[in-house]
């Protein structure tokens, strides 16, 4: 989507991209209330290569929430994520916690336009695509972007966080 253009849907991600006149483009599915895992799912769906969709999970980084971004297929690897961002240890944010300080539901998390920014770490595999696609808020929408345009946006740090 070109920056100049309103956004399709009115997600926060959306409404936050929009904004920051980052371009991207709007993809959107049917999404199967019985599927395993959210990413693959939307990679399936959208005909996409697993690599270049991207899943954003919520950790707790020494007492501090914080956003790791890795491949659908892959998993976060706390003590990489931690290392990143400068902290000692790391675990997994509960699924309340990630939806009251994201503002969005469980397998719509997007790393863009949460309720407050949270310092993030974007795997460095995401930098061999032209481009990737992240959550745009909700379950079914996904947000097709460059790597370096979501890092800007999140400020995020770009590090091998995903095994």
């Amino acid at each position: 989507m070109a920056a100049n253009q309103k956004p399709t849907e009115a997600t926060p991600a959306f409404i936050a991209l929009h904004r920051a006149n980052v371009p991207f483009t709007p993809h959107s599915y049917v999404h199967d209330p019985r599927a395993e895992s959210f990413g693959m799912e939307a990679a399936e769906a959208l005909g996409v290569e697993p690599g270049r969709v991207f899943k954003t999970l919520m950790a707790v980084v020494d007492g501090e929430l914080c956003v790791g971004v890795v491949p659908v297929m892959g998993s976060l690897d706390l003590k990489a994520l931690a290392d990143a961002l400068g902290g000692k240890r790391a675990q997994m944010a509960d699924a309340a916690q990630a939806q009251r300080a994201t503002g969005y539901v469980i397998g719509g998390i997007s790393p863009v336009g949460q309720k407050k920014p949270h310092r993030t770490a974007i795997d460095k595999s995401s930098a061999q695509w032209p481009t990737i696609f992240v959550s745009g808020g909700r379950r079914g929408l996904e947000a097709e972007l460059q790597p370096g345009d979501l890092a800007q946006i999140t400020r995020a740090v770009i590090a091998r966080i995903a095994r």
